[in-house]
């Protein structure tokens, strides 16, 4: 028991959430078994079902041995959170709880040497048992795990290739780089720490850090970041910012604080728990008086005032969010909605903003042909052409014309005197004719002339920020291609179904302004904010709360968790980097936007149950105090306290009854 004093008082570090959900099953199972002999044993229950406790030496001390040890065991952590709320001066469940739970434990006691046959032995037990069932469901429904920080550490290689004097390389840890030291940095490791490219040229994926959808090319003179991985060549990159001061020490530092900064929401329950401990106070005061005024100071009297301030904290309201909360996780779950804070669901009905970012959420985050034009040959015969001279390369643009080849089942040619044309395009022979794909430069660099038809698609393409790409034969284009990072269909769908609900939408994105604002006219979002750095997005979101807007974040991308972490809710898409999952509130498992809109719903839905089942539960006791108290008594009217704590076992039923009833609703 020891033991689990010592954890009832760990402080509340990342892992809080996790000890108490573990702490409260544990006691929950532990305070019901030990339940069954009191049950048994209880005057009342034995004479409702109508049979005759067994009987032996010592039987008589089993109520109230093992009423104390429930007492003890499972209603400690009740009576130090209630020290708590105390010490705050913000009286709430728990006081209320611990009012009810001591006083009906004491007179229990009491009562076995006073001329009384009452006692509170069974309703302790089982006020307890629920109370701890309550709140284990609700540190369950509570838990987010706290990885996010480790995620981003996972990013950082553990060693890199530091180049010493003679030209050759040793392996070290990265925390013993310094700046000024030379690595190597080989295709497709991490860049070990920020720095400036002094030998090589080569493509780096800084999608994770900035955002940017498209590998970005790196020459001597150009800066890389710390973690961001390098896609083809060999890079020599002078070290100029190691361990706190690099660009991923700087968003892990943002991710802790935008964590800390979070507000608590404390819930309808507390607040009405709060009011109704004050009216349990208030309502025994009088009840004490006016049966000692009307019969004397007597045991009876005492009886009045236990039985109030017993009935005064039902199972029902210990039960009306938890049980709500527990089946709305479910139910999210079932639609691919996975809930990591309860308090981010209850605050989705409030959103009036949601920023999403681009790239991997209103985007699949890969290339894809948008358009082919051509010039002496057909459609097919030109996606032959760059597909077989591209079957090799693993850039994202050779990807997506190879699987727009392949979707319209288009065999590839062999290609012999392949070249790659470092950072211009590519060489190849097909069937004897020589041929090139590449861009712009590539046609510059050879003086290749390129067809009114095939230009005047390039500069449509591009006011659409839609990259290029030409098949050249014989000095001249023959055709060109156009593509673009995927919008998803469902962002259509779910920007739509937004603006029903008269919800702004807006766009965060590392891309250009040319590519933010031709994707955002193509969705009709609000607002977008273009070439936005981590540090940027996170001012952004911060941006839109001080114009008093509540604010959800929808991103998948290490870039985005700082963001995640700061809005009022941190939406992630399912297939996203584990950071972003681990800084977010809420996942949407499908990588399908429009399951924001379910969000939504469901949060409205639980909202109003919640509500249902608060009135339910406070309703109950504005009838049943009034009851104990004795109010009616002059008629002949009085509530004991075996009838009160049936009545108060009703109220539970109903309130699980009600919010069971949510499963039955589509959202």
């Amino acid at each position: 028991m020891d033991h689990d004093h010592d954890e009832d008082q760990k402080g509340h570090d990342d892992h809080g959430h996790k000890h108490h959900e573990l702490m409260f099953r544990r006691k929950f199972i532990i305070s019901t078994v030990l339940s069954i002999p009191v049950l048994y044993m209880s005057p009342f229950i034995s004479g409702l079902l109508r049979y005759t406790p067994a009987t032996f030496t010592g039987s008589q001390w089993i109520l109230p041995v093992v009423s104390t040890i429930i007492f003890l065991y499972g209603g400690i952590p009740f009576l130090k959170m209630a020290r708590s709320e105390l010490e705050d001066r913000q009286p709430g469940m728990m006081m209320l709880i611990s009012l009810a739970i001591t006083v009906a434990f004491v007179y229990s006691l009491a009562a076995l040497f006073l001329p009384t046959e009452s006692s509170f032995f069974w309703e302790l037990a089982t006020l307890i048992d629920i109370m701890l069932l309550g709140h284990w469901i609700e540190m369950r429904s509570i838990r987010q795990a706290s990885g996010a920080l480790d995620e981003l550490a996972k990013l950082m290689p553990e060693t890199a290739e530091r180049v010493i004097d003679d030209g050759e390389t040793e392996e070290i840890p990265v925390s013993e780089l310094e700046d000024g030291d030379t690595v190597l940095v080989r295709p497709g490791a991490s860049v070990p720490a920020d720095g400036t490219v002094i030998e090589g040229e080569s493509s780096i994926n800084e999608s994770m850090i900035t955002g940017e959808s498209k590998p970005v090319a790196k020459t001597p003179g150009d800066e890389v970041i710390g973690g961001t991985v390098n896609k083809s060549g060999s890079l020599r990159v002078e070290v100029t910012a190691t361990g706190d001061e690099t660009a991923l020490s700087g968003i892990m530092r943002l991710v802790e604080d935008a964590q800390e900064s979070k507000s608590k929401t404390q819930l309808l329950a507390d607040k009405a728990a709060g009011w109704l401990f004050y009216i349990a106070l208030a309502s025994g005061i009088l009840t004490g008086l006016a049966w000692t005024v009307a019969t004397g100071f007597n045991v009876t009297v005492i009886e009045r005032v236990v039985t109030v301030l017993v009935i005064a904290c039902p199972h029902a309201l210990g039960l009306a969010v938890p049980l709500v909360v527990a089946i709305n996780t479910s139910m999210a779950a079932q639609n691919g909605i996975l809930v990591r804070d309860r308090i981010a669901m209850e605050q989705a009905k409030d959103l009036d903003t949601i920023v999403f970012d681009k790239t991997g959420t209103l985007t699949k985050g890969e290339m894809g042909v948008t358009g082919i034009e051509t010039a002496a040959i057909d459609e097919d015969e030109a996606l032959r052409l760059i597909a077989s001279l591209e079957a090799d390369s693993e850039h994202m643009i050779a990807e997506a014309i190879r699987n727009t080849a392949d979707e319209r089942d288009i065999e590839y040619q062999d290609v012999d005197e392949f070249t790659a044309i470092e950072g211009k395009g590519i060489k190849g022979t097909i069937g004897g004719q020589t041929l090139y794909v590449g861009g712009p430069n590539l046609a510059a660099d050879n003086d290749f002339t390129i067809p009114d038809t095939l230009q005047t698609f390039a500069e449509d393409a591009a006011a659409q920020a839609e990259t290029v790409v030409y098949l050249f034969r014989d000095g001249e284009a023959i055709a060109a291609i156009s593509l673009a990072d995927v919008i998803r269909e469902e962002s259509r769908q779910a920007i739509k179904k937004l603006h029903e609900r008269d919800i702004e939408v807006a766009m965060l994105t590392g891309d250009s302004e040319e590519v933010a604002e031709a994707v955002a006219a193509d969705l009709d979002i609000d607002t977008y904010f273009a070439e936005v750095l981590p540090d940027d997005k996170d001012s952004k979101i911060q941006e839109l709360q001080d114009q008093d807007k509540t604010v959800a974040m929808v991103g998948d991308g290490v870039n985005d968790a700082p963001a995640l972490a700061r809005a009022d809710i941190g939406i992630a898409i399912g297939s996203g980097t584990d950071v972003a999952v681990e800084s977010a509130d809420i996942i949407l498992v499908k990588n399908n936007p429009l399951d924001v809109v379910s969000l939504l719903a469901l949060s409205q839905l639980s909202y109003h149950k919640m509500l249902q089942n608060l009135f339910w539960a406070t309703g109950y006791n504005a009838v049943a105090i009034p009851l104990a108290a004795g109010v009616l008594a002059p008629i002949g009217i009085l509530l004991s306290p075996a009838i009160g704590a049936l009545v108060m076992s009703m109220s539970t039923v109903i309130v699980a009854i009600n919010a069971q009833l949510m499963r039955n609703r589509s959202i």
